[in-house]
């Protein structure tokens, strides 16, 4: 470095001479001695026109400086990106969830994820623990456990709840809390974690639906009230009140954006009506669904500093196994900013029998195997749960007891020949039980429609009234569940509308379209 800075102010003028800027033109010096000193102005103009146009020049520059800071400022937001999620790959626990297993499952296309909800209570504050009914012992098992596909050309998600009362049949393997050598036996499905942790839970899972895993996920309470405070809220829809004395839910019909304390007790409730884990399931499905809908509509996903502060809420206390890491959270990241509500599908596993006695273990929910098995060859195939279906009508709204269940009697309370009939059609069309058989009103002259109803069957009313918009309830005890409508003369039309909770005794698959708010 010395040698170099003490030759450069010691050159000569000898020695600098042969470097002059040279002319722009190497040949134009020699024909000036000559006797046309200038040559003809026919050629010279056109020759710098066409050679070296000054405007011309600096359109080019100006538009390469233009695309190149674009390129910059890509490369560096990128760079930004994978730095940051480097940065917290390497701080997340990790699990060998997959240690010296063998006879697994064949790989499918795609990538499946096993998403389980621990129950991690202990790391809650004791204020929170108060206001959000987190009492008791940690149960060191699993509360949530789904299967995550995502379809090999990242365009969709396919999620599959799995009950955690499942009747379940576990390899042999050691007790990790008590080092006990265990047999193959029969246990709850949320169990195996318990006595194996995240590796049985793999085992257990890929023996009962022979899907290979290829990663294994687990969130705790903390990291998911993290998440949703991060990200704002989640907003969620209920057509009816929602109330667990249990979690402490307390909702009121309507959409309400729950923090992650409340999307906590959202999720966690199996009191507010009697479907139980199959209801909280679906409830979990519907939250997942909004937080999707909230994440991809929200920028998040293409901001890196918005990116870093959710994955940081989502990893700062999550398990996963050593493959999990920065490529896969990038390549998930990349997949969801193409995602939209109708892009992520849900269901449960179909159930044969809901109140499977086991000796020893109690009730347990046995699986439907021909039903199951179709379902997670779907996923081994990379192929769509649901088929493919209409967007939802515009005027479509929930209800909070399905059609089905409903029983209406028709009366045309107008002169008007036919109305009767043609409001039987629309109802029966939406999945009203009418009797098919309209009759004419006493008093023929009814301007608006009114719906007469037992007091008892009040959310049956209520349903019936959100298809026909505008009209009247009116009470009448003792009629019991058949409820009467008379037609007006303002009747154009029934509105469409479907049960809040799909659930009815089956195992539907439903996208994300089809639960979030609208």
């Amino acid at each position: 470095m010395a040698l170099r800075c003490s030759r450069i102010p010691t050159f000569t003028p000898a020695e600098v001479s042969p470097l002059p800027t040279p002319p722009r033109s190497p040949a134009r010096p020699q024909p000036r001695p000559q006797s046309r000193p200038q040559p003809p102005r026919s050629r010279r103009p056109p020759e710098r026109s066409t050679v070296r146009p000054p405007v011309r020049r600096k359109k080019p520059r100006w538009a390469m400086r233009v695309v190149t800071t674009i390129s910059v400022v890509v490369l560096a937001s990128a760079g930004i990106g994978h730095a940051v999620v480097t940065s917290l790959g390497e701080g997340i626990a990790r699990v060998d969830p997959f240690k010296d297993m063998k006879n697994r499952p064949a790989g499918g296309h795609g990538m499946n994820v096993l998403l389980v909800g621990t129950d991690g209570r202990d790391k809650i504050t004791e204020e929170e623990r108060r206001k959000y009914r987190l009492g008791g012992a940690p149960c060191h098992c699993t509360d949530t456990m789904m299967i995550v596909h995502i379809a090999a050309d990242r365009k969709r998600a396919s999620v599959v709840s799995l009950p955690r009362d499942s009747y379940a049949e576990v390899p042999a393997h050691t007790d990790q809390t008590t080092g006990a050598e265990h047999g193959p036996h029969q246990l709850k499905l949320n169990a195996a974690y318990a006595e194996g942790g995240p590796q049985l839970t793999v085992r257990t899972v890929e023996n009962m639906t022979h899907v290979k895993i290829d990663h294994y996920l687990e969130v705790d309470f903390t990291s998911f009230m993290r998440t949703v405070d991060v990200l704002g809220g989640v907003s969620i829809c209920t057509a009816g009140p929602l109330k667990d004395s249990y979690t402490g839910l307390d909702l009121t019909a309507g959409t309400h954006t729950l923090s992650g304390g409340q999307a906590l007790q959202y999720v966690r409730s199996r009191h507010v009506d009697g479907a139980s884990d199959i209801g909280r399931m679906q409830r979990q499905q519907r939250f997942l669904a909004a937080l999707i809908e909230r994440a991809t509509s929200s920028g998040v996903l293409l901001n890196p500093m918005k990116f870093r502060d959710v994955t940081r809420a989502v990893l700062g206390s999550v398990r996963a196994d050593q493959g999990f890491g920065t490529d896969e959270l990038l390549d998930l990241g990349r997949a969801m900013r193409n995602f939209s509500p109708s892009s992520s599908e849900f269901t449960t596993v179909p159930i044969g029998q809901m109140a499977y006695a086991v000796k020893g273990i109690g009730s347990t929910l046995k699986w439907d195997d021909n039903k199951a098995g179709a379902l997670f060859q779907s996923l081994r195939d990379d192929k769509p749960l649901a088929p493919p279906h209409k967007v939802a009508h515009a005027k479509t709204v929930r209800v909070e007891v399905d059609p089905k269940q409903i029983q209406v009697q028709v009366e045309n309370g107008t002169p008007t020949d036919g109305l009767g009939k043609r409001m039987d059609s629309a109802l029966a069309a939406t999945g009203f039980r009418t009797t098919g058989h309209p009759v004419n009103a006493q008093d023929r002259g009814a301007r608006h429609s009114v719906i007469v109803y037992d007091p008892r069957w009040d959310r049956s009313a209520k349903s019936l009234a959100a298809a026909l918009p505008g009209s009247e309830l009116r009470e009448v005890k003792g009629r019991g569940p058949l409820l009467k409508v008379i037609a007006g003369a303002d009747f154009k039309e029934v509105t469409r509308v479907r049960v809040q909770d799909p659930y009815q005794g089956e195992t539907r698959v439903v996208t994300g379209d089809q639960v979030v708010c609208t």
